[in-house]
């Protein structure tokens, strides 16, 4: 099923709220209106921390150090970031009962703290740290501050518990990502273009089980001439609100 009415939003809140049975996959997208800068673009991370340098398990393994540089400002980054409209229309969706998940590749625990009680966290999160070689685990505020770097008991350089490149997903939310996929009516996927494996994965999963895939970007990616039915170009706390009027009209 492919929309191509004059009025897209319109159509994917009818969907909406006809299957009620949707879950969002949420990218760095949805955060950039609170203040955390995508990876990618000319002002993302990347641009200022080469990921094959910085973000890697091998990197981190070899100069943990160096890899603590943009660790720390990321942390600080998410740490003084609040949610968006965004995130706060995706918590009133599930309220609603017409979001029943939602699947993040962030870290950054936005979507828990506008309200969301069922988010998978497919690339873990900021708010713990692990030991690579004890495998001791620490919350972030009793071992990081801005101006180190947090060791674990055993003297080794803690990392935090997300996945760097070169990391498998976490088993577990792997599992429920790939089984909610499966399982939906509507695929909402918003501020990612998932080109990223294997999160690419997940719409083309909701797909091929007969889910209809509404995308939230503001421009087309490798997804708006796949998998996509619908298309919603805007921000995505603009659009987000627009289809909760809508969807309570």
């Amino acid at each position: 099923m492919r929309v191509g009415g004059s009025d897209p939003i319109r159509e994917a809140a009818r969907l909406l709220a006809g299957r009620r049975n949707a879950v969002a996959l949420a990218g760095a997208g949805i955060s950039v209106e609170s203040g955390i800068p995508s990876f990618r673009g000319s002002q993302g991370m990347w641009a200022k921390y080469d990921p094959m340098e910085y973000a890697t398990l091998h990197a981190f393994m070899q100069s943990p150090r160096k890899v603590w540089e943009m660790l720390s400002e990321m942390k600080s980054l998410c740490g003084g970031a609040v949610p968006n409209a965004a995130h706060a229309g995706l918590s009133t969706l599930e309220k609603m009962g017409v979001v029943r998940a939602v699947i993040t590749q962030n870290v950054d625990g936005l979507h828990q703290a506008a309200g969301s009680r069922a988010v998978i966290e497919y690339h873990g999160n900021l708010d713990e740290l692990v030991c690579v070689y004890c495998w001791k685990r620490y919350p972030t505020r009793e071992r990081w501050t801005p101006d180190a770097v947090p060791v674990c008991d055993c003297g080794e350089i803690l990392k935090p518990n997300v996945v760097l490149f070169g990391e498998p997903i976490p088993w577990l939310a792997q599992e429920q990502a790939e089984e909610e996929a499966r399982a939906c009516g509507v695929l909402v996927v918003i501020g990612t273009s998932a080109q990223v494996s294997p999160a690419c994965d997940i719409p083309r999963i909701a797909k091929e089980s007969g889910a209809a895939v509404v995308e939230i970007n503001p421009e087309p990616t490798s997804l708006t001439s796949s998998v996509t039915d619908i298309h919603l170009r805007g921000s995505a706390s603009e659009v987000l609100r627009a289809l909760t009027i809508l969807i309570r009209m």
